[in-house]
């Protein structure tokens, strides 16, 4: 089969090679899956970069998240288990942790439904308990992550604040249904933001960014406000300052999606049924805003690892499209 690997850490379009290999071959608890479509998230390129906080042994193949079939023609959504990642025909994952793809999305969307969305999910409700009639912000609204967030957001019945950067995918933020967009390349986002609020600010502050994104949240956090940690995509890890958090009265919450897998599993289930419900009728829809080739993967990893992306990017193997 082919499949991309990684012989060393690096920027993806330097360090992913793809060669001839042999499948893989599942372990206790394992199936091997034929890869419909894998998606690509950041994490895929910290794996490459080998900053991500597992580390796989080199040769690895990344790839996350893929909507894979199975040898008896199921269609589901897993999270490949590494070094056997989805950037390749064929991967494999743990049994117990297959999900079912849902009807009402393609393989590329069924892809861009778990990691994202069940992110998602869990900090919007696990974490900070949004409420309809909250002001939800949410850090580069227009990116695979942030995306899901506006569309949860709005399921909830929240008004949703998207920041982003640039008027392409401030035009992408408006079409997901955020209800005010910032273009932190055009505008001050604190000042745009607290005119947006009545000087308010937001209830739930979602933030995949860190670095400046956080210090603007901290400031933006209304009373009882929540911000949910999610992720450090501008690379800088930020330093609270926990006086301002009581001064202020909001929490800061922490989100590791992947914990709920080996602590709650069931959570997880739980929260596939409700994503896949809300898929059906229609009031989220993942945005694949491309879908490449098994040959792109190391361009579309770089592409997402540079910020150069909206939405998702699904690598599609040529029999499934």
């Amino acid at each position: 089969m082919q499949a991309w690997q990684v012989h060393e850490n690096g920027e993806p379009s330097e360090v992913m090679r793809l060669a001839e290999t042999e499948r893989p071959v599942p372990g206790d608890g394992q199936v091997l899956l034929r890869v419909r479509a894998a998606n690509v998230n950041f994490p895929d390129a910290l794996l490459c970069r080998g900053q991500y906080q597992v580390r796989p042994p080199l040769p690895f193949t990344p790839g996350v998240e893929i909507c894979g079939e199975t040898e008896d023609g199921r269609r589901v959504i897993a999270t490949p288990a590494l070094p056997y990642g989805g950037f390749a025909e064929y991967a494999v994952a743990d049994a117990a942790a297959l999900l079912p793809a849902p009807e009402a999305l393609d393989d590329a969307e069924a892809a861009a439904l778990h990691i994202g969305y069940q992110t998602g999910w869990f900090g919007l409700h696990r974490r900070a308990r949004l409420e309809a009639g909250e002001t939800l912000l949410v850090h580069a609204a227009a990116g695979g992550v942030g995306s899901a967030a506006v569309q949860l957001g709005k399921a909830a019945g929240a008004t949703v604040i998207g920041v982003v950067g640039g008027a392409e995918k401030a035009a992408v933020a408006r079409e997901l249904g955020c209800d005010v967009v910032v273009d932190r390349h055009a505008e001050d986002v604190v000042a745009t933001v607290k005119e947006a609020t009545g000087g308010r600010g937001a209830d739930v502050i979602y933030d995949p960014v860190g670095g400046e994104a956080y210090a603007q949240s901290a400031k933006l956090a209304a009373f009882e406000g929540r911000i949910v940690v999610v992720g450090f995509a501008s690379g800088t890890i930020p330093t609270p300052a926990l006086n301002h958090a009581l001064v202020k009265n909001y929490a800061i919450l922490g989100l590791h999606w992947g914990l709920y897998n080996t602590k709650d599993p069931k959570l997880v289930r739980q929260c596939h049924e409700q994503l896949t419900e809300l898929a059906a009728r229609g009031a989220i829809a993942p945005l694949v805003s491309e879908r490449v080739p098994l040959g792109g993967a190391a361009e579309a990893v770089q592409k997402v690892a540079d910020g150069r992306s909206t939405g998702r990017i699904a690598v599609v193997t040529e029999e499934a499209a």
